[in-house]
């Protein structure tokens, strides 16, 4: 009987198994890396930072939690986070609208390639760029005010967009619902023309009107992709920086949390203070983000799990049936 090899270094290298695994490996060691040289260890380094009294040169002293206790002390943070308020309104009414168009834009149109194009392509164009233009479209004046004369209105009775503090973060928060529509949109119409068509066929037969397809057809069938938007655009609403910042600077009441961040971080050079209002918001968007899912749950369901709402509706009527048949 010949006795069995052992299997060299260089040999068990060359075995299908290993190599399949060196691969993926091998695959994955880059982008690990960068994500934890340029995602982790900053992320560690932030929450060390906000137990300080430090500025980016200089001595640092141990503070422990009383930059927790600032941000939750200082007006201008909570301000601030109640400005996010306009912002999640208009990521509501933003995947309406997405919604919408993306229902009229799935099925066959005219047009319907270049409207796609239109509205798709301000996602393409840079939040600072679009900052500009919206910082002169609100402008005195300019673009916004120049239509509106052109419609009756007098340039004296016209707010200032971007100073009157009753309309201004509206006019800012509008900015979000021109610049995301069309990603929300895609994504809409990437789920909808996936839904079987004999779906709509078999509610023709029944005689399903338009309304009655979108209700009863579309919004099951991408309840899942609905519920996902509306995360990442609240969660999103939460950490608006880009167009205060770049159409007003952060004056006249509409700095974000993240504009207040940046100021105290990069002006002020509180950096400590500024860290623990990074982890603040972190944990703020975790507690949404978690709400989110369990109204998810909920109303909902999970995958082919049936929501919350509708078992406990069935257990009741359960329960209720067998009260009744035992009286």
């Amino acid at each position: 009987m010949k006795e069995k090899k052992s299997m060299g270094f260089l040999d068990w290298l060359k075995t299908g198994k290993v190599n399949r695994k060196l691969v993926i490996i091998t695959f994955m060691l880059v982008p690990l890396t960068l994500l934890i040289v340029f995602t982790y260890l900053p992320f560690t380094q932030m929450i060390g930072y906000s137990f300080y009294d430090m500025k980016y040169i200089g001595d640092r002293e141990f503070v422990g939690l009383e930059n927790y206790i600032e941000v939750f002390q200082r007006d201008d943070c909570f301000r601030a986070l109640k400005l996010s308020l306009y912002y999640i309104v208009a990521s509501f009414v933003q995947l309406g609208l997405a919604l919408y168009f993306a229902s009229i834009l799935s099925f066959k149109t005219k047009g319907s390639g270049v409207f796609k194009g239109f509205m798709f392509f301000p996602y393409l164009v840079c939040g600072i760029a679009v900052g500009f233009i919206f910082k002169f479209f609100y402008t005195r004046g300019f673009v916004l005010d120049t239509v509106l004369q052109w419609c009756g209105f007098k340039l004296d009775n016209l707010p200032y967009w971007l100073r009157d503090t009753k309309i201004n973060n509206i006019s800012i928060a509008a900015t979000s619902i021109w610049r995301y529509m069309g990603q929300n949109m895609v994504l809409f119409i990437g789920a909808i023309m996936s839904v079987d068509s004999t779906l709509y066929e078999a509610a023709a037969i029944d005689g399903a009107n338009g309304w009655h397809k979108f209700r009863y057809v579309i919004l099951p069938s991408i309840k899942t992709i609905i519920v996902l938007n509306m995360i990442l655009s609240i969660t999103g609403s939460l950490s608006v920086f880009e167009p205060p910042y770049v159409i007003t600077g952060g004056n006249f009441g509409t700095g974000t949390y993240f504009v207040i961040m940046n100021e105290l971080a990069h002006e002020s050079q509180k950096v400590g203070l500024a860290s623990a209002m990074a982890i603040v918001l972190l944990v703020l968007i975790m507690i949404v983000t978690a709400i989110q899912k369990w109204v998810e749950r909920y109303f909902f369901g999970v995958g082919e799990q049936e929501p919350i709402r509708t078992i406990k509706k069935r257990q009741k009527r359960l329960a209720e049936q067998a009260k009744g048949g035992v009286q």
